[in-house]
């Protein structure tokens, strides 16, 4: 086998049209760690585990905004309460599915970007 390119994920991407209300969500519906703010663009790195979830204003660079439909995974250890935080906190989730390996929850940012909760149950046996 070939040793891999890739080591680990750096960062990840969204796209906002709603850079307060987005920020605000990360940080404080989500509970995650903002690390950076950048100074001369309207961009946010929060921390989530080893990875750095970056959000930015893609029309403040003249970038359009549309929102990622593909959802990025978010792992939780408990499934379900994650779940009931998020709701309580007013968060709708779209579909919720048990895998028979793993619970997912799907959801949106503010600005409809695609998100979920992820449990896997079952051991890699």
């Amino acid at each position: 086998m070939t040793a891999p390119i890739a080591t680990d994920v750096d960062f990840m991407y969204v796209f906002v049209k709603d850079y307060d209300a987005v920020t605000a969500f990360y940080e404080n519906v989500l509970g995650m760690r903002c690390s950076v703010r950048y100074g001369r663009a309207r961009g946010a790195e929060f921390q989530c585990g080893n990875s750095t979830f970056v959000v930015f204003d893609g029309p403040s660079i003249g970038i359009d905004f549309v929102p990622n439909r593909h959802a990025i995974a978010l792992r939780v250890e408990n499934f379900e309460a994650a779940k009931a935080r998020l709701e309580s906190s007013g968060v709708e989730f779209d579909n919720v599915i048990d895998s028979g390996v793993c619970h997912m929850g799907f959801f949106d940012d503010p600005d409809g970007n695609a998100l979920m909760i992820h449990h896997r149950y079952a051991s890699d046996d």
